[in-house]
């Protein structure tokens, strides 16, 4: 149905996600890079609900207007709203968001609690004692 809107309307169907990489450094330590050119910071909102890392772009409609008052004669670059969401396992902590060159990158970790990080138990060596009876 989305791309049959999208073939009528000329529009993208708001369910296509931009394009992204994700990176694992360390067993709890990620990167999430997101391709969002000509985007600007306040285009964009990240945040994190139930669990779920989301990535929206903000509707303008100002400018929306402002270009139906012009005349295209063609229009090939196309910035069209986005929403993209990632289910996480466990909470996450956002080290930073940086934005540059069209890519908004994301450094993260998960945030395990304490009683589910890996525990490490040490093991004693018992010496032979020799039982006397």
């Amino acid at each position: 149905m989305d791309n049959l809107f999208s073939r009528i309307t000329g529009e993208q169907p708001l369910s296509e996600n931009p394009n992204y990489n994700l990176i694992q450094l360390d067993k709890y330590n990620y990167e999430l890079s997101v391709s969002v050119p000509g985007y600007k910071k306040e285009e964009l909102e990240v945040s994190i609900i139930n669990n779920r890392l989301n990535i929206n772009s903000k509707s303008k409609k100002e400018k929306e207007k402002e270009t139906k008052k012009i005349n295209w004669i063609h229009q090939g670059i196309l910035k069209n709203n986005f929403s993209i969401s990632f289910k996480l396992e466990h909470k996450i902590k956002i080290k930073y968001a940086n934005l540059k060159h069209g890519i908004l990158n994301l450094s993260f970790f998960y945030d395990l609690p304490d009683q589910e990080k890996p525990k490490k138990i040490s093991i004693n060596e018992e010496h032979d004692h020799k039982c006397n009876i």
